[in-house]
């Protein structure tokens, strides 16, 4: 990841500046499976202190953790720990997925970048953002590209300067020139972001 963010900064001057003067992100790659997946399920549309408390509490409360001991704990139980109704509902019915052989982790690893995110959209609660932060994070892709995160969208309008958030199609077309190594480029992205925020 650093060698492609490093590729990536070759031919964008911005990007290059950026890199220098905040140097490389820490690269937090995380086990591939259904922990790693709920994880990022639960994450959606909640900053990361807000998350990441709810997956201590829910991590104190599952031990060990697996599909078999999350599908035993009451609604109430996972209500308790800030899971809203709906995240419980898709937390079970992956539990129920995985638990009966219909979530194939191991397969969808061997997949291309396409083939796989299209197999974890089938899961019910998984978009394009999980789909391609699973990617990214638990798998290593280099070339995953997650336009519809809110935090790479302000990042990448401050880098270049532009007055409006780019849109979709704007993201896309600004991310070909960083091909092969869009995933490497996110995640200095983010750490650019993050330091925008503490400013």
């Amino acid at each position: 990841m650093r060698r492609g963010i490093r590729k990536a900064a070759e031919n964008d001057p911005r990007l290059k500046l950026a890199l220098k003067e905040l140097g490389y992100p820490q690269i937090r790659q995380r086990d591939p499976g259904f922990e790693t997946l709920l994880n990022i399920i639960i994450g959606q549309q909640l900053s990361t202190h807000a998350a990441n408390a709810i997956w201590d509490r829910l991590e104190n409360l599952i031990r060990p953790f697996t599909p078999d001991n999350l599908l035993m704990q009451r609604d109430e139980s996972l209500r308790a720990v800030g899971l809203s109704k709906q995240k419980i509902a898709y937390a079970q019915s992956l539990a129920h997925l995985v638990n009966k052989g219909l979530v194939d982790f191991k397969r969808i690893a061997n997949l291309d970048d396409e083939a796989a995110a299209s197999e974890l959209m089938q899961i019910r609660g998984v978009g394009r953002w999980t789909a391609d932060i699973y990617l990214l994070f638990a798998l290593g892709r280099r070339d995953v590209w997650p336009v519809d995160d809110l935090a790479l969208v302000v990042a990448t309008q401050r880098l270049y300067g532009m007055r409006l958030r780019p849109s979709r199609k704007r993201l896309l077309e600004i991310g070909r020139a960083w091909q092969p190594w869009r995933g490497a480029v996110s995640i200095f992205l983010w750490k650019y972001y993050r330091t925008l925020s503490s400013k």
